[in-house]
């Protein structure tokens, strides 16, 4: 059974970054377009930024020119650069695989943007 393990969040002011990374244990990660999704207090689960096996990057508008996805195959591991951050931005964020998230969600990390 595939796990995932999202690591890198914190606590950061407005304007500030951070990069997550997401651990996926199982070599079926390869083949599949994987997602950083988040939630922030009170609202659905979102998509923020899906990638493809290839490295075809799609970014919600809310992120767009700010976060950018990215991937090493080798290591099952997908990364999100957060730059620009926002006090909006603030959630929980996790990674699965896209469009639709087909494996057991993971804790999370927590991303806290101050002003």
């Amino acid at each position: 059974q595939v796990q995932l393990v999202e690591s890198g969040g914190g606590l950061v002011q407005a304007g500030g970054s951070l990069r997550l990374s997401c651990v996926a244990s199982g070599s079926i990660f390869s083949i599949n377009a994987m997602a950083w999704y988040r939630q922030a207090p009170g609202k659905q689960r979102e998509s923020v930024a899906t990638i493809t096996r290839g490295g075809f990057a799609n970014y919600a508008d809310s992120v767009k020119g700010r976060f950018t996805i990215s991937r090493d195959n080798a290591k099952n591991t997908v990364y999100l650069q957060m730059n620009s951050l926002k006090p909006e931005d603030t959630a929980v964020y996790y990674c699965n695989t896209a469009p639709a998230a087909i494996y057991d969600w993971g804790k999370g990390t927590l991303v806290t943007v101050s002003s």
